[in-house]
């Protein structure tokens, strides 16, 4: 009998170590939960990462990504990367041709959680560009495998998420209502309530992504039931992989959320594009993101298909897009330099005289190097008929030094 017992003692660790090999993030110490702080900006979520022991960089963590996402070639290269295939993605504009390298078996360290074997997509050219969006610099994105095993809690109001064991989630926690999710090509969908008017309803199919920084986005080109709201603003959506995407701003009535209601919400309304065949074929309507996510704690639970959400501390506060019709960029260099990337023909920005390329030097006497962008972004959302004071730098050649410094005073003005 001992030839026998040895054998399955040895086939029983070999599956062990088989189940330990399995890609995906695990605690370092078997715990019941773990706790990791994370940077919240513009209500994105930004974790802080190493990979193959290189230097920490930040991570945009995204429901909406199916495959992790490096969006530069010369950090990959620094820290040693191994490609072994490339892939062409199309962007989210339909239209630019991304090519990307293949890196698998990487090790990404997070504290007391590691991701083992973890796939990259190593952008073939460098995209840094959202920090120009967020002011913070990320080098990534992290999307299904940190999700994919174990039940996530997001607390945006302590800045912190909790990776719970798989087996910890099994009732619904004291305080959360429960929403069922679907997983569908590794993201996760619900359904929503969804009345542009007090009169209208739809029953929406609707992405959540926590990795976009809209609040409510609806695809036109899936239902003829969508319509755009009378007012409504032209507007830049955001930035994505492709370049930014266009489209227009309004106001829906009424977000349902399994009875978690929101009210007059931020809608965005996307331009059709190439791409638009992808969203059809998916058969959502749209997608809910983090203006809207930012606003609860959310427990995400994959392996269940459940999400748990209860109202946070900013719950409450009225949905608000820019009033001063300016949409600023933080330039990447070593001196803070914001700019005014667009500006809205006849906002209160635009009449005081302010354009395109002018660059902040300070705004209501407190200088630029003291602002953090999403906390500019905050203050153009902030309260109509607030007073605003800004110094410009308008540069009077391509020479940098050549400039004079203008001052403008505008009051907000809601348009939507």
């Amino acid at each position: 009998m001992r030839p026998l017992y040895l054998i399955l003692f040895f086939l029983y660790c070999c599956i062990l170590y088989a189940e330990a090999q399995v890609p995906g993030f695990y605690m370092r110490e078997e715990e019941k939960k773990v706790e990791l702080p994370i940077i919240v900006s513009n209500n994105l979520v930004i974790i802080p990462l190493s990979i193959n022991n290189g230097p920490p960089v930040n991570f945009l963590l995204d429901t909406g990504v199916k495959t992790n996402i490096l969006f530069s070639k010369t950090f990959g290269n620094y820290i040693g990367l191994n490609y072994t295939r490339k892939l062409d993605l199309v962007g989210a504009d339909g239209q630019v041709i991304l090519t990307a390298s293949v890196s698998p078996n990487n090790y990404i360290d997070m504290g007391p959680l590691e991701g083992i074997f973890q796939t990259l997509l190593v952008l073939d050219e460098d995209f840094m560009e959202l920090e120009q969006v967020i002011g913070i610099p990320v080098f990534g994105v992290i999307g299904y495998e940190f999700f994919k095993y174990n039940p996530i809690k997001i607390d945006y109001d302590r800045q912190k998420i909790t990776f719970y064991a798989n087996d910890m989630m099994k009732r619904k926690p004291f305080g959360f209502k429960k929403v069922n999710i679907k997983l569908d090509n590794s993201k996760p969908y619900i359904s929503g309530k969804i009345k542009q008017t007090s009169n209208s309803e739809l029953e929406g199919k609707l992405l959540i992504d926590i990795g976009a920084n809209h609040g409510l986005l609806l695809n036109r080109e899936t239902t003829d039931q969508i319509l755009l709201p009378k007012e409504h603003l032209q507007s830049d959506l955001g930035r994505s992989l492709g370049g930014d995407l266009f489209g227009f701003v309004g106001r829906t009535f009424l977000l349902d959320i399994n009875g978690i209601k929101f009210k007059d919400v931020i809608t965005s309304f996307p331009e059709e594009t190439e791409f638009s065949y992808v969203i059809r074929e998916s058969g959502r309507q749209g997608s809910i993101g983090s203006e809207i996510l930012g606003r609860m704690t959310l427990i995400l639970d994959y392996n269940r298909e459940k999400m748990y959400i209860k109202r946070g501390e900013t719950f409450s506060v009225p949905f608000e897009f820019d009033m001063s019709g300016i949409t600023p960029r933080l330039m990447p260099v070593d001196e803070k330099t914001i700019y005014v990337t667009q500006i809205r023909e006849g906002s209160p920005a635009y009449e005081a005289g302010i354009r395109v390329k002018d660059e902040f030097f300070d705004i209501n006497n407190i200088p630029i190097a003291f602002w953090e962008l999403p906390d500019l972004i905050k203050l153009f959302r902030s309260e109509e008929g607030k007073e605003i004071k800004i110094t410009m730098k308008r540069f009077l050649d391509e020479n940098p030094e050549n400039f004079e410094l203008k001052e403008y005073r505008f009051k907000l003005k809601r348009q939507i």
